[in-house]
């Protein structure tokens, strides 16, 4: 089967943070562009879809974020986890990842920022100021999402038996983990409400 992009409904944006992966912010602002791993990335609200993603304030990713007002938030897969290691251990300002990691692009549908090609999911986000961006969080409404219709469709994950296209979560010093099997239970009735 084939990649493809598929539009994902922005009510159901969020839903493709919920299992916690690492995630690869692109940022871009007055010709200049930049791209780096991140870790501490989360659904914040449904309606209209917001997320939360903290990107040290000293970077060029918060500069170019801050001067541009938009970031591109990004899934890459297991069989993209060099190139996010390489993102994430080196600093923009000192090279242009995009080049030195010979990392294929796509511009985003709705905002000015590269999008890149080697992840499974893509979501365009527009920063919603807020008095906690003086902190490291930057807060962004998804005005875009789409996926991998190989791993993501009609609303739900659906990870087949290739590895390589698994999200991943980053530990530490070089070690991922890969998202594992998928299983379901049966809702147990309680008889009390919320």
């Amino acid at each position: 089967m084939k990649a493809t992009r598929e539009p994902v409904a922005l009510s159901r944006a969020t839903q493709l943070l919920n299992h916690g992966p690492v995630t690869i912010i692109t940022s871009a602002h007055g010709g200049r562009s930049n791209v780096m791993a991140a870790s501490w990335a989360m659904p914040l609200d449904f309606t209209p879809p917001k997320v939360v993603v903290v990107v040290d304030s000293r970077t060029l990713t918060r500069q170019l974020i801050e001067a541009s007002g938009v970031f591109g938030l990004q899934l890459p897969s297991r069989g993209f986890a060099a190139q996010t290691l390489a993102v994430g251990t080196n600093a923009g300002a000192e090279l242009d990842k995009f080049s030195a990691f010979d990392l294929e692009t796509f511009p985003a549908q709705e905002i000015d920022v590269p999008m890149l090609a080697g992840c499974i999911t893509w979501m365009e986000c527009k920063v919603i100021p807020d008095d906690s961006q003086r902190h490291d969080l930057i807060i962004g409404e998804v005005v875009a999402a789409y996926a991998d219709s190989r791993v993501y469709s009609n609303n739900r994950w659906h990870f087949g038996d290739d590895p390589d296209r698994r999200t991943c979560h980053y530990v530490a010093g070089g070690t991922f983990f890969a998202t594992g099997d998928a299983f379901e239970v049966e809702p147990v009735a309680s008889g009390a409400g919320d």
